[in-house]
């Protein structure tokens, strides 16, 4: 794991970068491979600030914490780094499919065992929608005035029901059905 340690407006010390390279290996027991972990520390009259962006996995993991010592920023940014982690492993473990895996061997279907895992996702609430004939721009419009991270309408241009939704990232993905 590379650790890079940027001080900004401040000298940095060799205990206080031992102190912030022994914080950031204490999350590699709840995350493997990691890759990188950018830590900036930074003094603004009385305000002393940590950010820590670990790169590992795929996946981003940022936190920022300002107080009055330098010590106790890194101490707070480390355990909202080590929560977001700690929900993240949660996530995934609880977000095993229950139905069974499909392995493609030399042309011929081969099941995986069929176990239930206990935080199997299930059907909370069903909702009924009015589809409506509009386009791409006035359904992306009509999701934005109601407030919703997903919107289904009739396309006139596919002739068929789309989903439009809002990734994680705020970026927008359109669905639509092709028919076998």
């Amino acid at each position: 794991m590379q650790v890079l340690i940027t001080g900004r407006h401040m000298e940095m010390t060799e205990a206080l970068q031992d102190y912030v390279k022994s914080k950031v290996e204490r999350v590699g027991k709840y995350l493997e491979n990691i890759k990188e972990a950018d830590v900036i520390l930074s003094v603004e009259k009385y305000r002393h600030s940590a950010e820590v962006t670990i790169k590992a996995n795929g996946i981003i993991i940022n936190g920022e914490e300002e107080t009055d010592d330098m010590y106790s920023s890194i101490d707070l940014v480390m355990e909202k780094i080590e929560r977001q982690v700690k929900k993240y492993k949660e996530k995934i473990r609880q977000h095993k499919t229950k139905q069974p895996l499909k392995e493609v061997v030399m042309g011929t279907d081969m099941f995986a065992s069929e176990k239930e895992e206990e935080g199997a996702a299930k059907l909370i609430k069903t909702k009924r929608v009015a589809i409506q004939p509009m386009s791409l721009d006035e359904a992306i419009m009509q999701m934005d005035l109601t407030n919703e991270n997903c919107f289904v309408f009739m396309n006139p241009a596919s002739n068929s029901v789309s989903v439009i939704y809002r990734s994680k990232d705020d970026k927008l993905v359109l669905i639509e059905p092709e028919f076998q």
